[in-house]
């Protein structure tokens, strides 16, 4: 298997340095030999430093890369949450134009070499057994954050816990059945959280330890549990019990969600994103740092430019509850309609706010501040009152998310909806997704000056993980709720969630899964609808979305929906050079079409096109390169035969 091992061309001056060739810029290594390299506490420290870049890998749809369009929204594209603003920006799996593949695919074991290298000499060190039990914690820590993207991605993948060379037989092992790789990463994890110790004062703060052992256990075993369930595989519960239980524990260290600073609906949600230390952030378990003149990023740049990508659709868009805790289409819910932007977002949601920029209005030119004034019209300023107005419109500005927008040069967005793919901060559907967008970071033309930190495990993920595994296993109940869906929606200032309230009527339209040879669907449990919702909307732009769509078995109903845009008069369509939708066709309703108004036309309906989800996408093609290398990992996944 190539990707198992370095070639021999490699092997030498790799050796050492396996997973990361960065690692060579960072530290001397011409006098070290495996022979003396691993003898003392600091010599595995800094040889297993650089194992931290797995969380800027982007193969993992969670993972942070220092611009969001390339990592941590991309899970949340292939899920259908969110799209590609361009016309050839269409969803692969929607439109089933995922090509069979040779090599990649994710299908990579290079990063393990480092990890097991480390691992095979702890027993030679000259370290006490507290300090090899550390490291080797820490080493079954990272080998099984890796595993945990293998198991995802292809299901059966060999295991591979040695250092290997071209003459190892385990090279060209066979595929071990996910259930016993699966069994094997929660082993690993459960001794890691167990003998990890109490390091950080020697290893540093914000490094691996016991609570980032156990935010990996609680979202491994969530995900290994409910693909088992719904995927029908059996043998789910063991693994329900540890998401519960190490969630518990997590839970009870981190009581405090982070409020925030600015002011705004869903401050401490917002600011997650955009703080510039997260160290002082309550709820962090592990985050990426970011600092001036070391490892400066660009994602706050990007979403000021035309360069960036994402933005939301409308189905997306109607996800998000009513400020009174009811779904849109509820009978009690309040809702303004969709007939206007204005209308749409009013009393919705305000994570909606943090994720996608309200829409506004202002006259440029100096007048009520520097660069800008108010229109005559209320209306057109009533989200600026609610996220706060920008009142310098500089480059660095003041606060985190306020309007009117700018670029990086800090030139006015006069309006939204923007629409258009051309001009900064446009958007075809006019939902402009935000996420790390705010006005106190540096933007110049260079895109790399950005230095808010980024999360990586938080204590929001894990309620929401415990709040799922508590209603598998029958237990959620209204105090479970509290403890979890409410705490987080008094946050964002949105009324509880009432158990007594859901029934079959409470969301008319919400999810169906898909077990295997069921095409029509099944609709969810309204609970574990509503549940689900709550975790879409929590952690929408941070990747999770292609993972739970596919081990809750709903992809058909999430990637097989049209994409579309806000509702306008066909003028305004027209005049940004833009059609709409005809929703009986599924298809654009063109430029002499009969309609007046409707959603504004991304793409064609999948579906009506004859394309769709495909039952094989649930699990990744193994590269045909590497079959051929190792015929011993075939058969191939379902459906890539």
């Amino acid at each position: 298997m190539k990707k198992i091992i370095i070639s021999l061309a490699l092997l030498g001056c790799l050796a050492l340095t396996g997973c990361n060739d960065s690692f060579l810029e960072k530290y001397p290594v011409t006098d070290l030999t495996e022979g003396n390299a691993f003898q003392s506490y600091d010599n595995f420290k800094t040889f297993t430093w650089p194992c931290y870049e797995v969380f800027a890998n982007k193969t993992i749809a969670t993972s942070l890369s220092g611009i969001g369009q390339d990592s941590h929204y991309q899970g949340d594209r292939w899920a259908g949450y969110l799209e590609h603003k361009q016309e050839s920006g269409f969803n692969k799996y929607a439109f089933q134009t995922v090509s069979s593949v040779a090599s990649g695919n994710g299908w990579e074991f290079d990063y393990l070499r480092r990890v097991n290298i480390m691992l095979s000499h702890i027993d030679a060190s000259n370290m006490n057994e507290a300090e090899k039990n550390h490291w080797r914690a820490v080493g079954y820590f990272f080998h099984s954050y890796w595993y945990m993207e293998l198991i995802d991605r292809f299901g059966d993948v060999p295991w591979v816990d040695k250092v290997l060379n071209e003459s190892s037989e385990e090279a060209y092992a066979k595929r071990m059945p996910r259930k016993e790789v699966a069994d094997k990463v929660l082993e690993r994890l459960k001794w890691a959280e167990e003998n990890i110790g109490n390091f950080t004062s020697i290893d540093g703060a914000n490094t691996i330890n016991q609570n980032v052992v156990r935010a990996a256990l609680s979202r491994f075993t969530l995900r290994e549990a409910t693909w088992r369930k719904y995927h029908e595989l059996n043998d789910y519960n063991t693994y329900f019990e540890e998401c519960i239980r190490v969630s518990r524990l997590l839970m009870a260290s981190y009581p405090t969600l982070y409020l925030g600073t600015d002011g705004q609906p869903a401050a401490g949600y917002g600011e997650m994103w955009t703080s510039d230390d997260l160290s002082k952030v309550p709820g962090i378990i592990l985050y990426k740092q970011y600092v001036k003149d070391i490892n400066p990023a660009g994602y706050c740049y990007m979403e000021h430019t035309s360069s960036h990508n994402i933005e939301m659709n409308q189905a997306t868009v109607d996800l998000y509850l009513m400020k009174n805790g009811k779904p849109i289409k509820n009978n009690a819910s309040q809702y303004y309609g969709d007939k206007d932007m204005y209308a749409t977002f009013r009393n919705r949601d305000p994570r909606l706010y943090h994720t996608v920029i309200p829409p506004y209005k202002v006259k440029a030119g100096k007048g009520d501040y520097p660069t800008w004034s108010y229109t005559t019209n209320p209306a057109d300023r009533e989200y600026i009152d609610i996220m706060g107005a920008n009142t310098s419109c500089s480059n660095p500005g003041i606060g985190m998310k306020r309007l009117p927008g700018q670029n990086w040069s800090a030139s006015l967005v006069p309006e939204i909806p923007r629409l258009g793919t051309g001009a900064f901060v446009t958007c075809r559907s006019g939902y402009y997704v935000w996420k790390n967008w705010n006005n106190w970071e540096t933007n110049f033309n260079n895109g790399s000056l950005n230095v808010a930190d980024k999360p990586i495990f938080k204590i929001e993920e894990v309620l929401l993980n415990y709040a799922e595994a508590m209603f598998e296993t029958g237990q959620f109940d209204q105090s479970v709720a509290n403890s979890t869906i409410n705490k987080l929606r008094k946050r964002a200032g949105i009324a509880d969630m009432v158990l007594a309230d859901i029934d079959a009527n409470f969301d008319p339209e919400r999810g169906k899964y898909y077990p295997k040879g069921n095409t029509t669907g099944v609709l969810v449990d309204p609970l574990l609808w509503e549940i689900r919702r709550e975790r879409i909307i929590e952690l929408m732009g941070e990747g999770f979305g292609f993972y739970d769509i596919r081990r809750w078995r709903m992809a058909p109903w999430f990637v097989n929906k049209t994409q579309k845009g806000l509702w306008v008069p066909k003028s305004v369509a027209t005049k940004a050079g833009y059609t709409l939708l005809n929703e009986s066709t599924g298809l654009s309703d063109g430029v002499n079409g009969s309609m007046t108004e409707g959603y504004l036309f991304l793409f064609n309906d999948p579906v009506k096109e004859g394309k769709g989800w495909m039952e094989k996408y649930y699990l990744f093609e193994v590269p045909t390169t590497e079959i051929v290398l190792n015929p011993g990992l075939a058969p191939n996944n379902p459906g890539w035969e």
